[in-house]
């Protein structure tokens, strides 16, 4: 899920023993800390887990070409670079016009066909998107009822930390949150929908009958 996420890491200020004994007791905080995983939650919440097995099903045909045409590209390309080693090698590794023009064709085929993927991909890409958003839209909610159940009022993301016990650890109750808000997703984007829109179209209320799931990077 490359989705989509950019969740902020929180750092505690130092605070040195002079400010401290400066503050009056009753108004030092205890503050209560705990760990989330936001990218975590929304890949292992209900929804995502049953729109990535429709979206296998509702896009198996743009998966299977674009595996198919994927396998071939890389194997034309790593030909075309085998070829290269071999005429560099031949050529005591010094340049020369004809292994210029063969490096620039391998360049270009592996151009070529990068844009061909993202191409293929586009349909599987936005349905992902499109899933992710919807369940994005409900993770500020789910992960301050989150905060309220574990009585916490700081979080830090793991990437934020040197070390935390797994107690500290809320990523499964806000996952928790999330399937009683968002039960189910859509996984065909409106026409003309594209990631980071807000308000193109509504969101279904619930997946279609027959949908499937996109392959996800993460």
């Amino acid at each position: 899920m490359k989705t989509i996420f950019k969740a902020a890491a929180l750092v505690l200020a130092p605070m040195t023993t002079v400010a401290l004994t400066s503050v009056p007791a009753a108004a030092q905080s205890k503050t209560g800390i705990a760990v989330v995983d936001l990218q975590r939650a929304v890949a292992t919440s209900a929804a995502y887990s049953t729109a990535r097995t429709q979206i296998q099903t509702t896009y198996k045909a743009q998966i299977d070409s674009f595996t198919a045409r994927k396998n071939a590209i890389d194997a034309d390309l790593k030909a075309k670079g085998t070829a290269l080693e071999a005429a560099m090698k031949a050529a005591g590794n010094k340049p020369t016009p004809a292994i210029q023009t063969q490096y620039e064709a391998y360049q270009k085929a592996g151009q070529d066909g990068q844009a061909e993927l993202q191409r293929l991909g586009q349909p599987i890409a936005l349905a992902n998107a499109y899933v992710e958003e919807q369940i994005s839209a409900k993770l500020s909610d789910a992960l301050k009822a989150a905060m309220t159940q574990a009585k916490v009022d700081l979080i830090l993301s793991p990437d934020a930390t040197v070390s935390y016990q797994p107690t500290v650890d809320i990523t499964q109750s806000v996952v928790t949150q999330l399937n009683a808000l968002v039960p189910s997703v859509g996984i065909t984007p409106p026409a003309g929908w594209q990631p980071g829109r807000q308000g193109q179209a509504a969101a279904p209320a619930a997946a279609p009958a027959n949908p499937s799931q996109q392959p996800t990077s993460r």
